[in-house]
């Protein structure tokens, strides 16, 4: 059995939910997760923010224009008038519940139960275009076995007892559809896995059943070797090792959730990453295939902020990273680079919430500076430390822009550079030359 997951564009009106049925109704078992249609959890979002400030007459303009969309997509991708109206109550039901909060003291929980309405919708509406048609598929509520800990960590071993369960109430059917995305967690409320979580979903069910392969579907060819929207001439890469993959979703390649990689790795399974509008194109395949030697792709993550803490206590002492160390895992705020020397180090972070406390504190261990508005821009692929050249390469292309802090050789995949973000298009077009053309 194969996982195929179809992001928000892919299933973005009712044309492209159709488009999707042709793909997934081929005969072949599978399980298809879903997101939400596109622009339907930034309106959700905006939903919640209204509730959080107490504004319910902005929060049901917002709600009114939505489900207003919704009834405009059954209109157009349902005709029997039977199937129509089903489509429509379940619609309704699911904005009632959005209303619904406009009456209660709004929280964490309220806002993850509200973001989780898109994904049912979108998953419902498909099933029921599939009952229209005839086309014999079956819908699986994720929320009946996708499940987190507490801290939000995915529990597989849990996933695949529960999945195993439902699945087995279906025997002989072939095409499931399920939402991504959305999960439960210890306390038995809807919760999810971040944004662009469906991916994760994907790859999590993928694992848990031992799936042939997950297939990621998107709106775009599979990974390009840097990003289209700032370089011209980028290509699709055809194979990436999971590791070289999981650099560049970390790094800024927007295709692929960052988690994704993982549950499919652990379980050896390849991802592929193909795009709905060209269905016979051939994406990027992700595997435990060693690749071929060299420069991969060119990735930039943006938002970031450097710390650095100068001190003399540093010298020839133990013990003074650990102290540094602690002071995030207090505030619970993962570092993304490190860059030490005798008496300084530096480091970036992407979540900027809890910096002013966290560079209060380490005040207590040396001189700090805070640096917003940087970009780490990565070089992945290939590269053994022990031959000649790499760094080199990408050292000649960004002769003209300033870097900030460097990391090589803690992992073969990964040169990894920060610079100010307003070089970043500079940096990644001057690698693009260098690194790629022909």
């Amino acid at each position: 059995m194969k996982v195929l997951k179809f992001g928000g564009t892919s299933v973005g009106s009712p044309e492209r939910m159709k488009s999707v049925s042709k793909l997934i109704t081929d005969g072949t078992a599978q399980i298809v997760v879903l997101s939400a249609m596109s622009g339907t959890t930034n309106s959700l979002v905006e939903i919640a923010n209204y509730y959080y400030k107490g504004n319910n007459d902005a929060a049901a303009n917002v709600t009114a224009q939505l489900e207003q969309k919704y009834h405009e997509v059954i209109t157009e991708l349902l005709q029997n008038e039977a199937i129509r109206q089903k489509a429509q109550a379940i619609v309704s039901n699911e904005f009632a519940i959005i209303r619904s909060f406009s009456h209660k003291a709004f929280t964490l929980s309220c806002e993850k139960s509200i973001l989780a309405r898109g994904e049912i919708i979108s998953t419902n509406l498909v099933q029921l275009y599939h009952e229209e048609i005839g086309v014999p598929s079956v819908l699986l509520n994720a929320l009946d076995f996708m499940r987190v800990d507490a801290d939000g960590e995915p529990i597989l071993s849990e996933i695949e007892e529960r999945i195993g369960k439902v699945l087995a109430q279906h025997a002989g059917t072939k095409l499931f559809i399920t939402q991504g995305f959305i999960c439960m967690n210890p306390a038995d409320e809807i919760d999810n896995l971040k944004r662009g979580g469906s991916d994760y979903s994907a790859s999590l069910i993928g694992a848990a059943i031992n799936a042939e392969s997950v297939e990621i579907w998107t709106d775009i060819d599979g990974i390009h070797n840097n990003d289209p929207r700032i370089v011209s001439g980028t290509k699709p890469i055809a194979e990436l090792s999971f590791d070289e993959a999981a650099e560049l979703a970390y790094f800024g390649a927007k295709i692929l959730h960052p988690a994704t990689v993982l549950p499919a790795k652990v379980k050896n399974i390849p991802v592929l990453l193909k795009n709905t509008m060209e269905p016979q194109a051939p994406g990027t395949v992700i595997s435990n295939k060693i690749t071929a030697q060299g420069f991969k792709a060119v990735a930039a993550k943006d938002g970031l902020t450097v710390i650095r803490i100068k001190s003399g206590r540093m010298l020839l002492a133990y013990g003074f990273l650990r102290r540094v160390f602690e002071v995030f895992e207090k505030y619970k705020t993962s570092i993304d680079m490190i860059a030490t020397s005798e008496v300084a180090v530096s480091l970036t972070v992407d979540n900027a919430d809890h910096v002013a406390q966290i560079a209060e504190e380490l005040k207590h261990l040396g001189t700090v500076e805070v640096e917003h508005n940087q970009t780490i821009v990565c070089i992945v692929g290939n590269m053994i430390n022990e031959q000649k050249g790499y760094a080199a390469d990408v050292f000649s292309a960004l002769r003209t822009v300033p870097i900030r802090m460097i990391s090589f050789g803690g992992s073969r995949h990964n040169i990894s550079l920060v610079v100010e973000s307003s070089y970043k298009n500079q940096a990644l077009t001057e690698l693009h030359a260098h690194l790629f053309a022909q």
